[in-house]
């Protein structure tokens, strides 16, 4: 059966103990926590706290996220780095998440590329001795350096990175990127989301339109779900959906759960064959 996963922007609102009841009750595999919500991270628990409350109700911590603008390199940007590994070790965590800068900025060819192969490689041994995994996410939007994942590939290899660094596989980002090559074997965990307003073009796609899967999709997510299984991919699919209308409905539990049938009804044989 395909590994399901909550990223909490899903469920904005809800408290981490709510958010891991809800995921137990939905047969999730892990969670992914952020540090960018309202709430703060874990609610006011201790990272050891929160990571034994997760194991109490039988998930993984996936990913704490995020470091913005890794790619902006710096010494603060080293100490933000080193603040997240800190705690997601204290959690148990299995990785954190790097998110890369979206301000168009810095967004020269030969540029960017080396902004990026300094950040790997100050990283890496960080993470390394941490073991940790560093999840790299390119954004599809004009607006960021790191749009598309051959260039976040390219560099991974150009560090030797490839035991340390993972990619983010986000069906949105994917689609707004123009699709290409998938890369399941440096693939690390993928975000599922929808967009369904068939009024808007490609280029106004925004996080804000982002809602679950379901038959309305324009994104292609179970062409890319039955891509990168196809591949090898074994890891997590987790929903990350940021449109208010999901945060806002009052029967979020119920629609994830529509939602979750919906990507597993439709997921190929050798998907649904194949053992999490």
């Amino acid at each position: 059966m395909l590994p399901i996963a909550l990223n909490h922007m899903t469920a904005a609102s809800f408290s981490f103990p709510a958010l891991l009841e809800l995921c137990e009750r939905l047969g999730c595999v892990g969670v992914e926590v952020r540090n960018d919500l309202t709430t703060k991270l874990f609610d006011g628990l201790s990272a050891d706290q929160a990571g034994a409350a997760a194991r109490r109700n039988g998930l993984r911590i996936l990913a704490v996220a995020e470091v913005k603008q890794f790619n902006n390199w710096s010494e603060r940007k080293r100490a933000e780095a080193a603040n997240l590994m800190a705690i997601a070790v204290a959690a148990g965590a299995e990785a954190i998440s790097l998110i890369p800068r979206n301000d168009g900025m810095g967004l020269g060819n030969g540029e960017r590329q080396a902004n990026l192969r300094l950040a790997l490689r100050e990283m890496k041994p960080m993470l390394q001795a941490h073991r940790l995994v560093g999840l790299v996410e390119p954004l599809g939007f004009e607006s960021c350096t790191l749009r598309h994942k051959a260039e976040a590939v390219d560099a991974i290899e150009a560090v030797g990175g490839g035991d340390c660094f993972k990619l983010v596989h986000d069906t949105f980002h994917h689609h707004l990127a123009g699709g290409g090559a998938l890369f399941s074997d440096h693939t690390g965990i993928v975000h599922l989301s929808g967009v369904t307003d068939p009024a808007l073009a490609t280029s106004e796609m925004r996080d804000e339109h982002r809602v679950l899967v379901d038959e309305r999709d324009r994104l292609g997510n179970i062409e890319q779900i039955n891509g990168l299984v196809e591949a090898g991919f074994s890891g997590p699919f987790s929903i990350e959906a940021f449109a208010p209308e999901v945060h806002n409905s009052a029967t979020l539990g119920e629609d994830i759960a529509r939602s979750f049938e919906f990507v597993r009804s439709k997921a190929s044989e050798s998907v649904s064959e194949r053992p999490i």
